[in-house]
């Protein structure tokens, strides 16, 4: 039994990783930094053209209806490059959703992302954590209440809403009484946003949707797990290759036993994670009673070794580690929100356990 990539899917990273090296250098990167809103829509029908934006959508809606695996690779290899895009929300957690639900409605704005002109944002924060008495409420065919860290609100056009567990709604972005307001976080290349709803009619409310949330956080941790790893693996690589060419007392630091061994403790990290990347991706399609507990462990490990592995390379850089000039604190930021963005180790390690009849269902 083959455990590898297949052709198609060597081939797949290697071209994206490929495109974003050439059109979204780490140049491009901090010019995005300074936007309004980081995700560029040139960068977006670019990959579009690629594939990238319907990757997860069915055939029938104009996309390619590849497999969550697949769609990890590209999201590894966005974090690689610490790209910014609505990938996450737009390409894997809303077209996951909104096969998942049946009417006419879905199945335009599917074909809207598979085209690459249609920007879903996803807020689903209060699922997991509520801070600041946020959550949303349907009053009267209205949307009441505050949702915190939506995921690429900002320049989006349509706002997919968890409104509960078993419930969610999408409106536009533009909708009357609707006031989005981007927080400042540490990652300057991942958009959220406070959303503040008052009355705002939605486009569509889909009841009995709870198997549609669950699938949807499921391919979300993974893919937003996937991003990390890549981003892991960015850090190590430009460790690895400063301490090659930094000399202390007139030897590479390479050669420095501890150097070595923090650059092979990195290593030994991340290949186990990548591992398990691979299997989690594989069971949400595979064995789906399997999805939601993988899900839980993949971004939880990944979550927790990212935040040595960004601690350590950024050791590796010395003093210039910390610096704005170096880049790798960009990096180091993206694996950081990515801790949180869809529930912590802690949450995400309780819900495995509550998963597997080891806690008490919340």
């Amino acid at each position: 039994m083959d455990f590898g990539l297949s052709e198609d899917q060597l081939l797949l990273e290697d071209t994206i990783r490929g495109f974003l090296a050439d059109q979204v250098p780490i140049e491009r990167v901090r010019e995005l930094r300074e936007q309004d809103c980081p995700n560029d829509r040139a960068v977006w029908r670019a990959l579009a053209e690629l594939g990238v934006t319907g990757i997860l959508v069915p055939e029938a809606q104009g996309g390619s209806e590849l497999a969550l695996l697949d769609a990890s690779l590209v999201s590894q290899a966005l974090g690689h490059a610490v790209t910014p895009t609505p990938f996450l929300s737009s390409a894997v957690m809303a077209p996951i959703a909104l096969e998942a639900v049946s009417g006419k409605a879905a199945e335009d704005w599917l074909a809207g992302i598979a085209s690459g002109e249609l920007v879903v944002a996803v807020a689903v924060t209060e699922l997991s954590s509520v801070r600041e008495e946020a959550g949303l409420r349907l009053q009267g065919g209205r949307l009441q209440g505050k949702a915190m860290m939506a995921i690429d609100a900002c320049g989006a056009d349509l706002l997919l809403l968890a409104i509960d567990p078993g419930r969610f709604a999408v409106v536009k972005s533009d909708a009357p009484g609707l006031e989005t307001t981007r927080l400042a976080t540490i990652d300057a290349t991942r958009c959220t946003a406070e959303l503040l709803l008052e009355g705002v009619t939605p486009e569509a409310v889909f009841e009995d949707a709870g198997h549609a949330i669950g699938r949807m956080l499921d391919a979300g941790r993974v893919a937003l797990a996937a991003d990390a790893l890549g981003a892991c693996e960015s850090m190590v690589e430009q460790a690895v290759a400063y301490a090659k060419e930094r000399k202390q007392f007139d030897r590479l630091i390479g050669s420095f036993q501890a150097v070595k061994h923090m650059c092979s403790e990195m290593i030994a990290e991340v290949e186990p994670a990548r591992s398990l990347l691979w299997y989690a991706a594989h069971s949400f399609d595979a064995s789906p009673d399997e999805a939601p507990l993988m899900s839980c462990h993949v971004l939880a490990h990944v979550s927790e070794i990212g935040r040595e592995i960004a601690s350590v390379a950024t050791q590796v850089h010395g003093g210039i580690g910390w610096t704005d000039e170096q880049n790798l604190h960009f990096w180091f930021k993206r694996i950081a929100n990515a801790r949180h963005l869809l529930g912590g180790p802690e949450y995400l390690r309780n819900r495995a356990a509550e998963l597997q009849g080891f806690a008490p269902a919340a």
